[in-house]
């Protein structure tokens, strides 16, 4: 089967979702449930969790203003070691022990992501900030990365960019997953979180929100149901279905079976965002 009847699925992994063995360990179950199904896997983490720890030991203090995180040199350096180092190789073993082939690597590896310096921001009545080390996507290796799904391996990527100049950025996963999926025309995105999916109301897991359209989620954050960083994570995630990405959903890695639920179409776990 060639490479573009064979659906690809792109996964972003918070941190907060690899901090234990039994985390990665569901993790790496669903990834291999979708590769069993012939589905080629990209996977995209972060590591905020493990990155704020890791600046507490080396005497540094984790600065973050309206969610976004400052990232000075010395930062850099932090970020580069837990998310390449520690949060990336751990997650490679627990796949590789669930028998998937994965490829640890970073957005500076054969320039996957490439990235600017994020110019400073107007922060209202905090002024304007420069964030620092913190770069904005420009463009996405993807005939890279096609060589290593070709090659059978599933790619986890940690969350860097890199510019012409091999200057080194730290990236919003987010912002880079959503980079990813455009550029390779995902058939799917799945967006990895604690709470699984969205709820109507966030304290009964029965209020599950089994899929919504962008008008759905319009009318819902002008409820006040929806709030917070979800709303950006919604609207940034409708946009990309007007760009070729397939499907998006948001689904709990934790949960058994979750993965390939949302890839075929199942309600019976997280959220599906659809066209309507």
């Amino acid at each position: 089967m060639s490479a573009k009847q064979v659906k690809t699925a792109v996964i972003k992994v918070g941190g907060d979702m690899l901090a234990t063995d039994e985390d990665r360990q569901a993790l790496a179950q669903n990834v291999s449930d979708l590769i069993h199904a012939g589905w080629r896997c990209v996977i995209l983490h972060g590591g905020g969790p493990q990155l704020n720890h890791l600046q507490t030991v080396y005497g540094l203090t984790p600065n973050k203003v309206e969610g976004r995180r400052v990232t000075g040199a010395a930062d850099l350096l932090v970020v580069k070691q837990a998310l390449c180092g520690e949060v990336n190789v751990d997650l490679v073993s627990s796949l590789a022990a669930a028998g998937v082939s994965a490829f640890g690597c970073h957005g500076a590896s054969g320039q996957l992501i490439q990235a600017e310096k994020r110019p400073p921001m107007d922060f209202g009545a905090r002024g304007v900030i420069d964030l620092g080390e913190v770069g904005d996507v420009t463009g996405v290796n993807v005939r890279a990365i096609e060589c290593l799904l070709d090659g059978g391996f599933v790619p986890v990527i940690a969350s860097l960019g890199m510019n012409p100049q091999g200057r080194v950025f730290n990236i919003n996963a987010d912002t880079t997953v959503a980079a990813i999926a455009r550029a390779m025309q995902a058939d799917l995105l799945l967006l990895s979180t604690r709470v699984g999916g969205v709820f109507a109301d966030i304290n009964d897991p029965n209020s599950r929100i089994k899929s919504m359209t962008a008008a759905d989620a319009e009318s819902l954050i002008q409820q006040g149901v929806i709030t917070d960083g979800m709303i950006p994570k919604l609207r940034e995630s409708f946009a990309l279905l007007d760009h070729g990405v397939g499907t998006i959903a948001i689904g709990n890695a934790a949960s058994e079976g979750a993965f390939l639920a949302l890839a075929t179409g199942s309600d019976r776990a997280g959220t599906r965002l659809i066209t309507g």
